[in-house]
Formats: structure tokens, sequence, C-alpha cells
């Protein structure tokens, strides 16, 4: 399991004692928060721009943990300026291929197939679990992004989204495939209680084969509204049924 960078810092604290850590690449010094609080071009508009100093922040965190505190004041420097003249976040490129390309740098590997040759036919391969019998549950960040496999082993594609306490409690898995895609257009929804995990909950599996997830509708909208079709969920869900 990855280390938590609060954790990290916390190690790395402890390790080299507040002297050096507190030195260099303050990074409370940006006063990001409070210029968010108080600059109205945060406040009232600006809101992905807000969200992406805030990732810049958490990079030059990432930085400091891992002891590169001179890139970290050099981010640290490209923040103060962006707080201090928010209108730059509109500056950038307006080429759109080049933004795509740029975006698309960012997808893990997962995102375009995820771990193509499974691994249920290894003697070593425990059993697979029902989601109901894992004990703790999920956390939200263990189902987002991980890969989802049919019951023959094959990648389907991944979990873009996780639909909570519908109507009649039933939580739904909206699973992406194809590659980059926009769900909604080839995203299928599969109910929660019908996926299976294996024992170290790196990939979730339907119990159909790859033959049978072809023939399993796709999301028919963006908007959700299909939560409310209980003549759609019906059909969609009784493919899934073990």
């Amino acid at each position: 399991m990855p280390i938590r960078p609060h954790l990290l810092a916390a190690i790395l604290f402890c390790t080299f004692g507040v002297s050096e850590a507190a030195a260099v690449c303050n990074i409370s010094d940006a006063k990001l928060e409070e210029a968010i609080l108080k600059k109205p071009e945060f406040r009232d508009q600006n809101h992905q721009m807000v969200q992406d100093l805030r990732a810049l922040r958490d990079a030059a965190f990432v930085l400091w943990a891992y002891g590169r505190h001179e890139d970290c004041e050099r981010l640290l420097g490209n923040i103060r300026e962006l707080i201090a003249t928010p209108s730059m976040g509109s500056l950038g490129g307006n080429d759109e291929d080049e933004a795509d390309q740029q975006m698309a740098a960012g997808e893990p590997m997962l995102h375009s197939g995820g771990q193509v040759e499974g691994n249920r036919g290894r003697e070593s391969a425990l059993p697979l679990l029902d989601i109901n019998e894992l004990g703790p549950g999920l956390r939200a960040d263990e189902l987002l992004g991980a890969e989802v496999r049919s019951s023959d082993d094959k990648i389907i594609g991944e979990v873009r989204n996780v639909v909570i306490g519908t109507k009649d409690r039933w939580d739904y898995v909206v699973v992406a495939s194809g590659g980059f895609f926009t769900p909604g257009k080839d995203s299928i929804v599969v109910p929660l209680r019908f996926l299976q995990v294996d024992q170290e909950r790196d990939s979730f599996f339907v119990r159909i084969p790859e033959e049978e997830v072809k023939k399993v509708p796709l999301m028919p909208d963006q908007d959700y509204s299909w939560l409310a079709d209980e003549e759609w969920r019906t059909k969609n869900d009784a493919f899934f049924k073990p």
C-alpha cells in the first residue's frame, strides 16, 4: 500500500527533525487558503483555478516530503505568482489537440486496458470474495479507477463512478471501457452487490464471461436518469445476478 503524503511527512519529520524541514520550502508561506478566502476573484469565480492551485500545493508538499526542497520552492514561486495575478490562469494555449494530448499523459495505464493478462489461472490464486463478505468494507479509493474483469478473467474496463444509496438502497458502479472514453457512451452499470473482488483488492469481477458482457446495454445517459427507470434497471441487473 502506498504511503500517504501526510504519513510520509510525519516519518521525515521524526527522522530529520524540525530544523532542516522547517527552514526550507515552507508551504504555508504561500498563504493559498487565505487568498482563496479573501480574494473575490477566487471566491466568486475561477473555481477550476482554485482546484488547480490546491493540486499544485499538494505537489509541492510531495516534493518537500521527498526532500526535493529546491524544486518545492520553485513550485511555490509559481503558486505565489498565480495567487497574485489570478487572471494568469486563463493564459494557457487553446490548441485542443495539444490539450487532449497533455491530459492523456495524466491517465494511468490502467485506464487504457488495465492488466490485460489476468492471474486467476495461477496455482497461487486465492478464491474471489463477494463484496458483502469483505471485512472491513471497501473504501471509495479502492473502487474508483479499479480494473473490472469478466468471470473468464478478461479486462472489460474500470470503475469511473459509484452511485450510493438509490431509492431502493441498491448501489452501482459505472464501468467504462474502450480506452479514453466519456462515461455514458461506453459505460455499463453494474450492481455493486453482484461484484466479486480478489483478496488483494486489486481487481473486481463481474460474474459473466466477456462474451456476455458485450450483450449488456450501455449506460443510456450521463444525467443518471436511468436510476428512476425501474424497467431498465431490472433488465440490466439481470445480466449480473449470480
